[in-house]
């Protein structure tokens, strides 16, 4: 579900209903339609509801609670309020199960559709907000930091996977509707964040629909690097995980060294490789 209300906006509004497209019947279509394609470059994101199935979201689930690599993995990140949420992050895509989704063609082929040609991970990370204390996520642009990293132009986009169900409780994801075509906004420190300057987001609050879009789990989020978005405090008795998988054309290779990678080819598997996938002997790859 997608919930907001619509206010004075200069884009065409939409009935909530097509903001998604149903569950996929076959897994063999890794595209977005025209009009899809169209919708996300209008919006700044489009949701694919079922893009994975349940069996393969519980299977990516209980290998990450088993992982023990990927308990050493997580940190936290204060909001302005002092509660903390957690994430693990990984700059590379190796051959673990996380990989499979970062690999997966089911949303590599999307990516390359909406920023135009071939693209490589920028990073990947699974995002953890614990029952009644994990904070919220403020105002920002994905751009808003990743341009100093020496990406010149706004060639980024994300999937975000649910792996736990999302709603207003749990803090889903809320955005603003068409916001990336004001393209790049001042940000500075919120926190332990970046959050975006908020006189410039309360004048695109009063112009644009604020979106929050509930997911159950298998369900995804493309999104464009300019987006503004933000989500809530957990405030229920249930946890909210997400995988988000960012990605950078090949064309926009960044010009100096940070702490996410330059570009490197990324190979992708096959669409059902998550499924197939089975744990190896060796400890994960990724890094």
């Amino acid at each position: 579900m997608i919930t907001g209300c619509a206010v004075s906006v200069n884009l065409p509004l939409l009935p909530r209903n097509q903001f998604t497209i149903n569950v996929l019947n076959t897994m063999s279509d890794c595209h977005f339609t025209p009009h899809e394609l169209s919708d996300y470059e209008r919006d700044g994101f489009f949701v694919v509801r079922g893009l994975y199935d349940r069996g393969e979201i519980d299977k990516l689930r209980r290998f990450a609670e088993e992982d023990p690599s990927f308990s050493g993995s997580v940190y936290g990140r204060k909001d302005s309020t002092g509660h903390e949420t957690k994430l693990a992050l990984w700059n590379h895509a190796g051959d673990d199960l996380y990989s499979m989704f970062a690999r997966s063609p089911r949303i590599v082929e999307r990516i390359e559709q909406v920023l135009g040609g071939e693209v490589y991970l920028y990073h990947m990370k699974m995002m953890l907000k614990e029952p009644r204390v994990g904070g919220a996520w403020e105002w920002h642009q994905d751009y808003g930091y990743w341009y100093h990293n020496g990406c010149l132009f706004p060639f980024l986009a994300s999937c975000l996977i649910a792996v736990s169900r999302a709603n207003q409780a749990n803090g889903c994801l809320q955005v603003v509707r068409g916001a990336h075509l004001m393209g790049r906004i001042d940000h500075g420190r919120s926190g332990e964040q970046t959050g975006a300057n908020m006189e410039q987001v309360d004048a695109a609050l009063a112009r644009m629909a604020l979106l929050h879009i509930e997911c159950e789990p298998g369900d995804a989020i493309f999104f464009d690097c300019n987006l503004l978005h933000r989500s809530d405090m957990n405030t229920s008795d249930e946890p909210r995980w997400s995988l988000i998988c960012c990605y950078n054309a090949a064309r926009n290779n960044p010009y100096k060294e940070s702490r996410h990678p330059q570009y490197s080819t990324l190979a992708k598997v096959g669409e059902n490789s998550v499924r197939d996938w089975q744990q190896p002997p060796a400890s994960r790859s990724a890094g």
